[in-house]
């Protein structure tokens, strides 16, 4: 069994900088490609970027540029990166894992077999 613990997240002003961080036990995430997702109040859980297994982000053209997905194999935990945020980025934001194997439909929410619990994030203008 996998379990998934998001941390990192608080209220912020519009330009700033957050990183949160996912970290995994019971499976090492170089078995498991690791996704993270971000519902707002009212609104579908949608894709913001991930990590394969084998270590290549990817990130919804959506914040390209702004957010990036990265590994720290020694502490088994996964970051987002944040940078130059938006209020439109307050949600709450989610990591999700399934094994190491290719797959398509990356940015479907129902591909991913382990969640977090979920971590807030703010953005105030």
């Amino acid at each position: 069994q996998v379990e998934l613990v998001e941390s990192g997240g608080g209220s912020v002003q519009a330009g700033d900088s957050l990183r949160l961080a996912c970290a995994a036990s019971g499976r090492l995430l170089t078995s498991l490609t690791v996704a993270w997702f971000r519902q707002a109040p009212g609104k579908e859980r949608t894709f913001v970027g991930l990590i394969w297994w084998y270590g290549t982000p990817s990130h919804a053209d959506s914040v390209q540029g702004r957010f990036t997905v990265s590994r720290d194999n020694a502490k088994n935990t996964v970051y987002l990166e944040m940078n130059s945020l938006l209020p439109e980025d307050t949600a709450t934001y989610y990591c999700a894992a399934r094994p190491g194997t290719p797959f398509s439909q990356i940015s479907s929410a129902f591909k991913y077999d382990y969640w977090g619990q979920g971590t807030q994030v703010t953005v105030s203008s």
